[in-house]
């Protein structure tokens, strides 16, 4: 086990993934932990042994290169690299639990060459398996080194306060204002809707945290958390996988699936009763 803790970054090279990088480097900053990049030799590729140690070669360059590049912008932790094998999903969340890591940040696209071998649909994959909340980046996200504004959807069920606490943790790092949208699509809810509103607003002011809380009905969850966000200019949605973890290895649910693949910004996933703190030595 590591000294220190590491944000993990799974890449893949892609655009997405150097987003990602850049993002995590500046988180860890802010926790004073490392950084440990991670490509995966996948298992059970149609490609023969020597195409598979050949693509490893060349990945192990280009994670030398991103070491490099990227060292002098860690102010406190290191930056490293591992190649690992195994299932991409598996060997993420293996890994995350071995150096003690408080999130794994992931780009999310993925088009051709490494892009393609590695990437894709995985990212949900990673988010089903991780032991910790993970978030996802887009390229061509306009990434600016601070996550000004994040969006906490609330809807009136089991779960939806759970996310409100690592997404504190995220804005006490950042010096965020946090968006609480409460969503309703039923009036009978509208009181305890309130409630959940009322009980995230008193965390929030008691940590020093700017905020502020709207509400709004809904007929489709990800379409109206992805276009409140999209109307404040957002750097970050936090949601949650709206089962726990074993369920959620299995599927992930609608509504997270679909904002993990359409999101433009990034979007940190935590399963419901994560044991989760940012600020945890």
């Amino acid at each position: 086990m590591n000294a220190m803790r590491s944000i993990i970054v799974g890449t893949d090279f892609s655009k997405g993934s150097i987003v990602a990088l850049e993002l995590a480097i500046d988180i860890a900053n802010k926790m004073n932990c490392d950084v440990s990049l991670i490509w995966v030799k996948r298992e059970k590729m149609l490609m023969s042994e020597d195409q598979l140690n050949e693509m490893a070669n060349v990945a192990q360059q280009k994670l030398v290169a991103l070491c490099e590049k990227y060292r002098p912008r860690m102010l406190y932790g290191k930056i490293r690299w591992e190649i690992c094998s195994g299932k991409v999903a598996a060997v993420i969340a293996r890994q995350a639990t071995h150096e003690n890591a408080p999130l794994i940040v992931i780009g999310t696209n993925g088009a051709s060459g490494f892009e393609k071998y590695w990437m894709g649909s995985t990212a949900v994959r990673i988010v089903q398996e991780a032991p910790v909340p993970v978030i996802t980046v887009r390229e061509g996200f306009d990434f600016h080194k601070d996550l000004e504004r994040i969006v906490v959807p609330l809807r009136v069920n089991l779960n939806s306060r759970q996310k409100v606490a690592p997404a504190a943790a995220i804005a006490k790092l950042f010096h965020s204002e946090v968006h609480i949208l409460g969503l309703i699509d039923d009036p009978s809810q509208a009181a305890q809707l309130r409630t959940y509103i009322n009980q995230t607003a008193t965390l929030l002011k008691n940590d020093g945290i700017k905020f502020s809380a709207t509400v709004k009905k809904y007929s489709n969850y990800s379409d109206a958390v992805l276009s409140y966000a999209e109307s404040v200019k957002a750097d970050l949605v936090v949601i949650n996988t709206e089962q726990d973890r074993i369920i959620a290895q299995l599927f992930l649910g609608t509504n997270a699936q679909q904002i993990v693949h359409n999101a433009q910004l990034p979007v940190m996933c935590v399963h419901p009763a994560d044991i989760f703190f940012l600020s945890k030595s």
